[in-house]
């Protein structure tokens, strides 16, 4: 079962982090799973880390920074197991039989394409760790823990490299359904990922990411949503974002909102070109799944 598995990290410059993750899945290397690293150019050691220290893992290196989505896809491309776990470089599980319950869960449900894992946010692990058993099909997953079977992967298109950052596990997702696959939530497998989001607002990144953002939602909805409904879903969260964020003070919002409204415009005609639309009936049923879950 072990070989059946691949473990999957795309890196940029976070080796402290990826020094702990590493640390965290050393008895999955010891038992044979492989790890394959993607490492998007960084310039603080990693790759010279990787090969003097765990010289087991498959290295992938990008010469020249490529961003996140080529990384990832760059990672499955090379995936020749069953099953690919994909980890942030800065998460850890935090369940045991990892391995195990996902093996005993894509045989049991033939039809499911990813598990989403349940994953908490934060800085130091949960007191208590509640590993409950009911799984639930969901609309979607998030990146920084889940595990794909290959065969679904291999059944719809790549990640959208052009979306650069957000957006690629909805993006899966919605090809996936229009497939018939199903996305399901499997909380017995547990991830820790290993960061503080209320913090990040003080990022110097936040403006990009939260453009970012705020795109790959609009880009979703172009690609995926009957015609009918898109002007009203975005007016809505044009308005939100103006009332939560820009209404508040939040001046960096309002720059990213507006780059957002030109990346939607320059990226009209690619978005046309790439849209796999649902129908009423499809939109419909889609909806009234269970939205994506992270931790309950």
């Amino acid at each position: 079962m072990d070989g059946d598995f691949s473990i999957l990290i795309t890196t940029f410059n976070r080796l402290a982090d990826l020094r702990c993750t590493l640390t965290s899945l050393e008895k999955f290397l010891k038992d044979g799973v492989q790890i394959i690293i993607c490492d998007d150019a960084s310039t603080d050691g990693t790759s010279a880390f990787v090969r003097e220290n765990y010289p087991e893992i498959k290295l992938l290196v990008n010469p020249v920074n490529k961003g996140l989505i080529y990384s990832r896809n760059r990672l499955l491309e090379s995936t020749e197991t069953l099953y690919a776990i994909s980890l942030d470089d800065d998460a850890n599980f935090l369940s045991d039989e990892v391995l195990q319950n996902a093996a005993s869960h894509f045989a049991n449900h033939s039809k499911c394409a990813v598990i989403a894992c349940k994953i908490y946010w934060g800085m130091q692990p949960p007191p208590h760790i509640c590993t409950e058993k009911e799984t639930k099909r969901v609309q979607g997953f998030v990146g920084c823990g889940h595990i794909w079977k290959m065969e679904a992967w291999r059944n719809i298109p790549n990640y959208p490299e052009w979306f650069v950052f957000y957006g690629e596990e909805e993006f899966a997702s919605f090809q996936l359904f229009k497939k018939g696959w199903e996305v399901n939530y499997v909380p017995r497998i547990v991830v820790h990922h290993r960061v503080e989001i209320k913090d990040r607002k003080n990022n110097k990144d936040y403006q990009q990411r939260l453009r970012r953002s705020i795109r790959s939602g609009w880009y979703l909805y172009i690609l995926f949503y009957p015609w009918k409904v898109i002007p009203r879903r975005f007016a809505y969260t044009l308005w939100m974002q103006f009332k939560l964020k820009v209404f508040v003070g939040d001046l960096k919002a309002a720059t990213a909102i507006l780059q957002a409204v030109l990346d939607i415009v320059l990226n009209f005609p690619r978005l046309l070109r790439n849209s796999n639309r649902l129908n009423m009936s499809e939109f419909k049923d889609f909806k009234n799944l269970l939205k994506s879950r992270i931790y309950s």
